[in-house]
């Protein structure tokens, strides 16, 4: 398969038709096996992370092809992948979105947490979660990335949310914001978190339902 090719069976069948952009790791596993795919530990996950290297995270080459064909037939039916999360995953009606608290993550009731359908290729140990929110969380208008401020905030969030619940295991935590020009979901907020070693428990009650 060529390198501009982006789905098998034709779905989608040139780069430019991509729902979201092609990072190069992208392109490189489309090209790939799943058995010649090396799945993201959670050391190769801490370094991206602190070194703020997040077009290195990608998906398996057979969930990466999923993914996008996934992605155009949404497109096709709801206009927008933003649309289709927001009929059947956010209970919260049509945007802009009324939020109880300007600061993101402050108000229970203005984010929803939830295991990511397409998480990235990360080892078994890892699960991946999407938390969505209401309320804009500012970014740098050059870059694109956090501004040190919501850095700050996110971090809080992710401490009394998910580390104490862990017992204050600050190891078994990482989180990310993709930087826009990353995000394949780019009209709805949301950040992730990555947990090491999530009990069934632990993602009930984070998520408020019972894992199918």
């Amino acid at each position: 398969m060529g390198e501009n090719k982006v789905v098998e069976q034709g779905a989608i069948e040139e780069e430019h038709d991509a729902p979201f952009p092609l990072t190069e790791r992208d392109k490189f596993a489309l090209d790939q096996k799943d058995e010649d795919f090396e799945l993201h530990t959670w050391d190769e996950l801490e370094e991206a992370i602190s070194t703020n290297k997040l077009d290195i995270l990608t998906r398996k080459p057979s969930d990466l092809r999923r993914y996008l064909t996934w992605c155009w037939k949404i497109h096709r039916e709801y206009g927008s992948i933003s649309n289709y999360i927001i009929q059947h995953r956010l209970p919260w009606g049509s945007p802009p979105f009324e939020y109880i608290s300007p600061i993101p993550f402050a108000e229970v009731d203005d984010y929803k947490i939830l295991i990511n359908d397409w998480p990235y290729g990360f080892t078994k140990d890892i699960t991946h979660i999407v938390v969505w929110s209401k309320t804009p969380i500012p970014t740098d208008e050059e870059t694109g990335d956090l501004t040190s401020e919501s850095r700050k905030i996110l971090q809080e969030f992710v401490d009394r949310t998910f580390v104490d619940r862990l017992d204050g295991s600050h190891e078994r935590v990482l989180w990310f914001k993709n930087w826009v020009k990353l995000q394949s979901v780019r009209a709805l907020e949301h950040m992730h978190v990555l947990v090491r070693n999530a009990s069934e428990e632990d993602l009930e009650h984070w998520t408020g339902r019972k894992l199918e």
